[in-house]
């Protein structure tokens, strides 16, 4: 039996070359990211927009930041950002990113990429075709404690994976604009991400997928869980939902082992491997939130940049194209369409 689990490999935030940034949407998770980043990183945010000039102007003062734009495209049109962070309602991902790349900047899109797997490819050829930078923020995977789970699926520890669990769910008033069907609402893109590209991390893409939903309403679908299996019989049990709080926790179950984290399983905090031979190995971290892990992904995309590449290494178009292609099948099956979308 191992006598510990290995340590993260992810280099130091704040050693990542300083990139100018500009945030696209001075919304809730923008203010997060802000935050994180002058908390954790050398990276610079210079400028905001958005199309409130008052909205932008007093998110640029409540963080310090030198300059604010009353639209998005003169934002884009800033001579001083070399990065725009876009974290705009998920309808409004594609545009914006598409948008930045047009105006020569690298961009970093809060997920998801897009609302379907469609979008998130023209981003991604977008980038081919002009040579900049375009990654998604799913922050999860750059976690430090995700590293560590890296390393121990890596090391054969669990065995064959046979199972994975994960759910995220959070109770939601209807006036909450996850209710709102023209910004793509219901728990699929803002809760059920985490979940489906958990599964895909693990197991890869799926060959079969099975889906039951539950409406929130006339307009809005509620609650999605999902069965994922992929060639070698290893399955996914996945939940997401609007309609009620849930223990946000997931489970990897191999032959010999299984890893258990608690909830908020997508955010830093600790977790153990429990092995059939009785021996219980823990990864010890203080529960964190969104400012103490947004971070790294901004720090990662900084050093992918310097390097010369067009995407994350650890977390590639490829693999966000194809969870969302998963995401996509899931609500075939249960007919939710998105706004542009087409019925199946």
């Amino acid at each position: 039996m191992p006598v510990h689990l290995p340590a993260a490999r992810t280099p130091d935030p704040r050693s990542a070359p300083a990139m100018r940034w500009g945030i696209l949407g001075p919304g809730w998770i923008a203010s997060r990211f802000v935050a994180a980043l002058q908390k954790h990183t050398s990276q610079e945010v210079v400028a905001v927009g958005s199309r409130s000039a008052d909205r932008a102007e007093e998110f640029a003062r409540s963080f310090g930041i030198a300059a604010h734009h009353g639209s998005y495209e003169s934002l884009l049109a800033d001579p001083s950002v070399d990065i725009v962070y876009v974290c705009t309602p998920h309808t409004e991902h594609r545009p914006g990113a598409l948008a930045a790349l047009d105006a020569g900047k690298h961009v970093l899109v809060e997920k998801p990429l897009g609302i379907n797997a469609e979008q998130a490819r023209e981003i991604a050829e977008k980038s081919t075709r002009t040579g900049l930078f375009a990654g998604e923020a799913m922050w999860s995977r750059f976690l430090p404690k995700f590293d560590v789970l890296r390393q121990v699926l890596d090391s054969g520890m669990l065995g064959e994976i046979r199972t994975v669990m994960a759910d995220h769910g959070e109770y939601f008033t209807t006036d909450h604009r996850i209710y709102d069907p023209a910004l793509a609402g219901g728990p699929m893109l803002d809760l059920g991400s985490y979940p489906v590209a958990f599964a895909h991390w693990v197991l890869g893409a799926p060959t079969d997928i099975a889906a039951l939903g539950t409406p929130a309403n006339a307009e809005l679908n509620g609650q999605i869980s999902a069965v994922l299996g992929n060639v070698d019989g290893a399955q996914a049990v996945l939940n997401t939902t609007i309609l009620s709080d849930t223990p946000t926790s997931a489970a990897i179950c191999g032959v010999d082992g299984q890893v258990r984290i608690p909830g908020p399983f997508y955010q830093p905090g600790p977790f153990e491997v429990r092995l059939r031979d009785g021996g219980v190995l823990r990864h010890d971290e203080e529960h964190g939130g969104h400012e103490d892990g947004l971070h790294y992904s901004a720090a990662d995309a900084a050093r992918e940049i310097v390097s010369g590449n067009r995407e994350f290494t650890i977390h590639p178009l490829d693999d966000v194209i194809s969870t969302l292609t998963t995401m996509d099948a899931i609500r075939t099956r249960l007919d939710i369409v998105f706004p542009g979308e087409q019925h199946a």
